[in-house]
C-alpha cells in the first residue's frame, strides 16, 4: 500500500481539487483508493463543531466507506489552537489517534491520499506539520504551489527543505497564468530540477476555477452595487485598505484579480485602488457611501463598487470564505482538475506503478 500526501506552500492553492482529482485518476486505473485529512482546517465555526467539507466531498466522490471522525481525526479549530497553547493537547496522543484511524481506513487499500491542512506549516504547535504527518504515516509528498513571480520560489524552496528530499516526489504548480507559463517551464522548472526537485506538473489557470465573479460576491455578501459597471470580472484574493494613500497604491499595484475592502469613508484608499490595474472590485464597509467623485471615476474605469454592511474584518472573513468555497468544493471542479492533471502533469510519477490488489490476487492464482 502506497501513501501520497498532498501539501502546499500556502492556503487556497487548489490542494483539495488536486488531491481528489488524483484519487479519481487512480480509481480509473482500477486501484482501491483511500483518503484522509488528518487536520480539519476548513471549518465554519470557531469551535470547530461544523465539520470540514473536504472529507465529506472525498467520501462522496471516491466512494469511501469511513466515518467522518476517522477521515478527520483532528479538528484544527481556533478553540483547538488555544487549547494547544495552554498545554491541553498532547502531541504524542494526537499522533497515536491519527495513526490508529489511518490503519483502520487504509486496510485493503492500494493507495492512500492524505490531504494536508492549510499550508505545509499548519500544525506546528503540536508537532503535526505536514512534514511530521508524512513521517508518521510513511508518505511520499506532492507539493502544490502557486507561481506569479520568481520570488515565489523562496516559499517553494523553504517547503522543500522542511519536507526533505527523501520524502518529496515533486512539485505541481497550479493556476499558472499565460504570462508566467513559458518562464516557469523554460527557467523555473530547470532551476528546480538541477537541485534534484522534479516538477511534475504546470497547471494553467482556469478563470472559472480560480475565483468568483463580482456579481457572485455581491449576491453572497448581500451587498448593494453603487456603480453601473460590469460585474463579470473574477476575484481571487482580497486586500484590506488600512494605510495611507501612497502606501496603499504601492500595495495594490503588486497584485492582480483582487478586491479591495475598506471603509466607505476612506476616499484616499478608494482612489488609490482605482489606480491599480489588478483591482477588479472595491468593497466598502461600515454603511458609508463613497463621494460622487469616486463613483464617477469607478464607472469611468469600469470598476464596480460594492456596499456591504458590517465592519472590514468581518466582511473580509466572509468574502475569503466565499472565494475558498467557490474554488474547489464541488464535483464539477474536481472533474475539471482531473482533466487538467491528465493533460499537464506526470500522473504516472505521482501515483506510481501500482498493481490493483485484485489483479495481484488473480496472478497468484
Amino acid at each position: 500500500m502506497n501513501t501520497v500526501l498532498v501539501t502546499s506552500t500556502g492556503e487556497s492553492t487548489g490542494k483539495t481539487a488536486i488531491t481528489l482529482a488524483l484519487g479519481l485518476l487512480a480509481k480509473e486505473r482500477g486501484l482501491d483508493v483511500g483518503y484522509m485529512k488528518p487536520k480539519g482546517t476548513r471549518l465554519q465555526s470557531s469551535t470547530g463543531k461544523t465539520l470540514d467539507e473536504d472529507p465529506m466531498l472525498a467520501r462522496e466522490l471516491l466512494g469511501i466507506d469511513a466515518e467522518m471522525h476517522q477521515l478527520e481525526p483532528v479538528v484544527y479549530s481556533p478553540t483547538f489552537i488555544q487549547g494547544a497553547i495552554r498545554g491541553k493537547e498532547n502531541s504524542e496522543e494526537l499522533s497515536e489517534v491519527i495513526s490508529h484511524h489511518f490503519e483502520d481506513i487504509s486496510e485493503g487499500k492500494d493507495l492512500m491520499f492524505i490531504e494536508g491542512g492549510g499550508s505545509y506549516r499548519t500544525g506546528g504547535i503540536v508537532d503535526l506539520t505536514d512534514a511530521d504527518i508524512a513521517e508518521l504515516l510513511d508518505a511520499q509528498v506532492i507539493l502544490v504551489a502557486d507561481y506569479q513571480h520568481p520570488s515565489d520560489l523562496d516559499d517553494v524552496v523553504a517547503a522543500i527543505e522542511d519536507i526533505g528530499s527523501d520524502r518529496l516526489t515533486g512539485v505541481v504548480f497550479n493556476r499558472v497564468s499565460d504570462a508566467s507559463y513559458d518562464e516557469l517551464e523554460t527557467e523555473i522548472a530547470p532551476f528546480l530540477e538541477a537541485r534534484g526537485v522534479p516538477v511534475l506538473g504546470v497547471i494553467p489557470t482556469e478563470k472559472d476555477l480560480a475565483g468568483v465573479t463580482v456579481q457572485e460576491l455581491a449576491d453572497e455578501l448581500g451587498g448593494e452595487l453603487a456603480t453601473d459597471a460590469p460585474t463579470d470580472a473574477f476575484v481571487e484574493r482580497f486586500l484590506v485598505g488600512a494605510m495611507g494613500g501612497d502606501a496603499a497604491l504601492r500595495y495594490f499595484r503588486r497584485t492582480k484579480n483582487a478586491a479591495v475592502i475598506t471603509g466607505g469613508d476612506r476616499a484616499n484608499i478608494q482612489r488609490a485602488a482605482l489606480e491599480a490595474p489588478g483591482v477588479k472590485c472595491i468593497i466598502l464597509t461600515g454603511g458609508h457611501r463613497p463621494v460622487g467623485a469616486v463613483i464617477g471615476k469607478a464607472e469611468q474605469k469600469g470598476v464596480p463598487v460594492l456596499l456591504v454592511n458590517g465592519d472590514t474584518l468581518s466582511v473580509t472573513d466572509r468574502a475569503e470564505d466565499i472565494v475558498s468555497t467557490g474554488r474547489t468544493r464541488d464535483e464539477r471542479t474536481v472533474e475539471r482538475m482531473r482533466g487538467l492533471l491528465y493533460e499537464h502533469a506526470d500522473v504516472d510519477a505521482i501515483i506510481g506503478d501500482i498493481t490493483p490488489s485484485g489483479d495481484a490476487d488473480e496472478d497468484d492464482e
